[in-house]
């Protein structure tokens, strides 16, 4: 267990119970906080990252560009219900080819209203003497949940923490390095538009 969550194990949730529990549209403030420290993820779910896995680079670049209407729907409804979406994104170079993936669809969130910073491994450093810092996200300071992954990459599980203080604690975490980072859209100019395909799927 990561000392961020203060020897709290939080509830163990199957994924079918995880999806079933949908807090998201009653976030309050300080909003949604989200941070991403994995290099490598399989989303076997989603067109985009399959073609992307198939090798067809392109075609995944074109499925992306065709959600631009629903990303923008998305953050348009997020705006009206109160709250904004914030993200920090651990990143560490040369990028892994999921990861040169995956910033183009944080570019996309970005660019309608999903802000992402960031941040490099050496920014989490001193937070990972127990251990990787884990896949976590807040909804206001109520609840707070951990993407538990198996060993390929692909989601299996979830925690779920409801101690307002422990949230409020780890919100701050994300919120501090979210400050520090570098804003997804300059990050992306500088280390990822430049770049060529990824090396494979």
């Amino acid at each position: 267990m990561h000392d961020l969550f203060r020897g709290d194990p939080g509830e163990r949730l199957r994924l079918e119970d995880y999806w079933a529990d949908d807090r998201f549209w009653q976030t309050t403030a300080p909003g949604f906080w989200k941070l991403e420290r994995q290099q490598t993820f399989r989303e076997p779910g989603d067109e985009g990252w399959q073609a992307f896995a198939d090798g067809r680079w392109e075609d995944s670049l074109r499925i992306l560009n065709a959600r631009r209407h629903e990303f923008q729907s998305y953050y348009r409804r997020i705006t009206e219900n109160g709250f904004a979406t914030r993200r920090v994104r651990v990143v560490e170079e040369p990028l892994t080819p999921y990861l040169q993936w995956e910033l183009h669809v944080l570019r996309l969130r970005h660019e309608y209203g999903g802000l992402t910073h960031v941040v490099g491994a050496d920014a989490v450093a001193a937070a990972e003497s127990g251990g990787q810092v884990p896949e976590i996200y807040t909804l206001g300071t109520e609840v707070m949940y951990e993407a538990v992954y198996d060993a390929d990459g692909v989601l299996a599980s979830a925690r779920r923490w409801r101690d307002p203080d422990l949230v409020a604690s780890c919100q701050s975490f994300i919120e501090s390095l979210y400050q520090g980072g570098e804003p997804l859209d300059e990050f992306f100019a500088r280390a990822v538009a430049p770049t060529g395909p990824p090396r494979s799927g």
